[in-house]
């Protein structure tokens, strides 16, 4: 799927050859993803949670999170018969020749390391519970060495006599285009194969690699590293432009015509080169984390002192936002209105795990601020996070008789608005582009007194 939003009217749909049987054992937002596009594949899936809340929306067509596209092909599976969702895992194992293990795997709450209990269950689910030979493919991220503990534990719990294997075959979704990235991946690494399962993920992927979708196979270990390294990759890019754009201000340059500089070099690219409030969510922060404890364990310590910095340069960014805010308030947001445009970590998406405009906003809110936070998706999410706030439903809403806006998230309808007829609304026009996103000059055109970071000139 390509950047813009239009979804075509209907996916193409392959028959599977073979009649392959297809299990996804969760159904949170990866696992309810990849069953929705494995049915779209043309393969019979069954998705299986212990969650019997998820399970039943799910069964009723209604996906529990935003994510554009999903709904429609939810809807459109559930009517073909190829679609179902359980909550009997012993079923889904014994029923199924593909097992997709798409649990989560959140950060410990003593510790940096990957909390991998739902992993290592639901692995021993299938394996303990299956009736035929199958294959079982890992799809959640986890630290370097987890397959190689799961193969033990298949070994050890697997009835006799059954041929089973377990490979590696690492995500690369992106929230709010999880849909185009699951049937048109940009690449497709499966870790650990033999021959006999390798030509069965080949069947499994026939569409998208007919589409010229390249395959990297490879051991094991590197498997597991390809998404959290991709990922601390991205994140290092970012977490670059910003420690950047702080030298922009010192220096009186603008870090957003710095960056289109830099992303002519082809060897740079100019995407994830936007300074401003940085990452977010529920992959990055926690991915780069896990691969910084486990490269302390493995004595990588160059590795993880780049993701130390990594992170606290990303965390720093919020404390330089509340600055600006405090600076454009005189000294003190005490008592002042101020309307926060986004709550989700980033647009397309209702997700506010870890998000750092809501972050930016609760601190606000602490320091004596009243905060009213407008977002198109979020806003039911970020109420249930943080219920003091204030939620508006709509951004002129959000924006009257505020002595200060700051634009947090960079949702198109936030660019794109009327910065004239929004500078009417308020007590006072003042703007903090946190996101590097609103053309400056427009916008102080219309009247606004214009931040943001790294955007001193």
């Amino acid at each position: 799927m390509t950047d813009d939003l239009e979804l075509p009217s209907t996916w193409p749909t392959t028959e599977p050859s073979g009649g392959i049987r297809i299990a996804v054992f969760g159904t949170g937002y990866l696992g309810a993803t990849h069953a929705v596009a494995m049915a779209e594949l043309g393969f019979e899936v069954v998705g299986a949670d212990t969650d019997p809340h998820k399970v039943d929306a799910l069964a009723a067509g209604k996906v529990p999170f935003f994510e554009p596209g999903l709904d429609e092909l939810l809807e459109k599976h559930l009517l073909t018969d190829r679609l179902r969702f359980t909550t009997d895992l012993a079923e889904a194992a014994g029923w199924a020749d593909v097992h997709f293990v798409c649990v989560g795997t959140p950060q410990q709450k003593t510790s940096h390391a990957a909390d991998l209990r739902f992993v290592e269950a639901a692995t021993r689910a299938i394996a303990s519970n299956l009736t035929k030979d199958a294959l079982i493919v890992g799809k959640s991220t986890v630290p370097v060495g987890t397959a190689e503990q799961l193969r033990h534990l298949v070994a050890e719990v697997a009835p006799a006599g059954l041929h089973v294997e377990l490979v590696w075959n690492p995500e690369f979704l992106r929230e709010g285009k999880a849909v185009g990235d699951t049937l048109h991946p940009d690449r497709i690494v499966l870790g650990g194969t033999t021959a006999h399962s390798e030509a069965l993920l080949r069947e499994v992927y026939a569409g998208p690699i007919a589409e010229g979708t390249p395959v990297v196979t490879c051991d094991l270990p590197t498997a597991e590293l390809v998404k959290v390294s991709a990922n601390a990759f991205l994140a290092t890019k970012i977490s670059f432009i910003n420690a950047i754009s702080a030298v922009c201000e010192a220096a009186g340059a603008d870090v957003t015509v710095l960056a289109d500089a830099l992303g002519h070099d082809v060897r740079i690219g100019r995407q994830f080169l936007d300074a401003g409030l940085g990452f977010g969510g529920g992959c990055l922060p926690k991915d780069i984390r896990a691969l910084m404890h486990r490269s302390t364990e493995l004595g990588a310590h160059r590795a993880a002192s780049l993701l130390q910095q990594v992170d606290e340069i990303n965390m720093g960014q919020r404390e330089r936002v509340l600055d600006l805010a405090i600076t454009a308030c005189g000294g003190s947001v005490l008592n002042r209105r101020i309307g926060v445009l986004g709550a989700a970590f980033k647009p397309l998406t209702d997700d506010v795990r870890d998000s750092p405009a809501l972050n930016v906003a609760a601190a606000l809110h602490l320091r004596g601020a009243q905060v009213t936070v407008f977002d198109p998706e979020a806003g039911d999410t970020a109420r249930r996070s943080f219920p003091t706030l204030s939620y508006a439903t709509s951004i002129e809403e959000c924006v009257e008789g505020t002595d200060l806006v700051l634009v947090l998230t960079e949702w198109d309808q936030f660019l794109m608005a009327d910065a004239g007829r929004l500078a009417r609304l308020t007590s006072a026009p003042r703007v903090i582009d946190a996101r590097g996103k609103l053309d400056a000059r427009a916008w102080r055109d219309a009247g606004w007194e214009f931040s943001g970071l790294g955007r001193a000139a």
